[in-house]
């Protein structure tokens, strides 16, 4: 494919990993990270952050990638994978992913394993392939973004995370608290593909990943060539309900089936202009996208990007490969 990210299999790999060093977490990520390493015979650069460094060192290690025909390696949840895909994207190069979050939707719909060992060796025999990434305003983001009820509800389930651990069943316990205690409405102006319109709501969720979409019960009509994370996204707009609706729209979402409540608008789309309505002298509205919430100034502008992000996608055969040498090699597994 033209432009598509150059690899070079003996190049360093150079793996971010959003972990203090010296700490017991860094120090189980650098034994898993070098064993599957020595065992394949290949060389790797792990550079251990804490969150605050993150930016700064995505971005430092995603250029050497590109200067040495390499791979940038996101070692971490969500919210590491969307720094790390913001740099590789910007510059070009190749991306790989060792996923260590709670729900891992990015790394699932291109069949990474939630496993750091196994995921480090596939990653090894990887490809890079183009995948479709998203854009609001000069963020991108892999998963989803949103605004309005559901950056809230993940500042709450960050507070829940840090007093009861990361589950779940703390998640979804958090997403309830937050869902019924919902009062701020959102006013939007909405401009997509020709149509234009003013809509009040709780939330404006926007989908780039069909397995979050399929798990929610809430992909829309297929109404445009591809379908989200492979040709458009998708939109979901809450409207306002009373606390007894909220309640049979949390049951529908536990379920799987959030497309069947009442209230829960679904569309698809390449691009959407959304202009919110703020107070007087207020020009950002929080946003959060890939689990990170910010603020962002207004209008928002999602989009389907037209540049790839050029990821290690694990194939078939190099799967059969790592299940394999898994097997025959139990200890270290163990020793990770």
């Amino acid at each position: 494919m033209a432009g598509a990210a150059e690899l070079d299999p003996a190049a360093t790999i150079q793996f971010v990993i959003n972990a203090a060093a010296g700490s017991s977490d860094a120090d189980t990520k650098r034994d898993v990270i070098e064993s599957v390493l020595r065992a394949q015979g290949r060389c790797g650069d792990l550079h251990f952050c804490t969150p605050v460094q993150l930016t700064g060192l995505a971005r430092e290690s995603a250029q050497r990638a590109l200067l040495t025909r390499a791979a940038v390696v996101a070692v971490g949840g969500d919210g590491t994978l969307n720094t790390v895909a913001q740099a590789a994207h910007a510059v070009g190069c190749a991306m790989g992913v060792v996923p260590q979050g709670t729900f891992n939707y990015f790394a699932r719909t291109h069949g990474i394993p939630a496993d750091p060992a196994e995921a480090v060796r596939l990653l090894l025999h990887a490809r890079p392939v183009p995948v479709q990434v998203a854009g609001i305003n000069e963020r991108v983001f892999l998963v989803n973004a949103s605004l309005g009820l559901y950056p809230d509800l993940l500042e709450d389930r960050e507070a829940y995370k840090a007093r009861f651990g990361r589950s779940r069943w703390v998640a979804f316990v958090a997403a309830c608290s937050t869902l019924l205690r919902a009062q701020r409405r959102l006013r939007l102006h909405i401009e997509t593909g020709g149509t234009v319109r003013d809509v009040q709501t709780l939330t404006l969720f926007v989908g780039n990943n069909r397995l979050q979409l399929q798990q929610f019960g809430a992909e829309p009509e297929d109404t445009l060539a591809g379908t989200p994370g492979d040709g458009s996204m998708a939109a979901l707009v809450l409207r306002p309900i009373g606390t007894l609706s909220m309640m049979g729209l949390m049951l529908h979402g536990a379920m799987g089936r959030l497309g069947e409540a009442a209230g829960v608008e679904r569309f698809e789309f390449e691009h959407l202009l959304v202009k919110p309505t703020l107070p007087q002298g207020r020009r950002g509205v929080k946003v959060a996208f890939d689990g990170e919430v910010t603020m962002m100034r207004a209008p928002l502008d999602f989009r389907v990007l037209a540049k790839p992000l050029y990821l290690l996608r694990p194939q078939p055969k190099a799967q059969a490969q790592a299940a394999a040498i898994g097997a025959a090699s139990p200890t270290e597994e163990a020793g990770g």
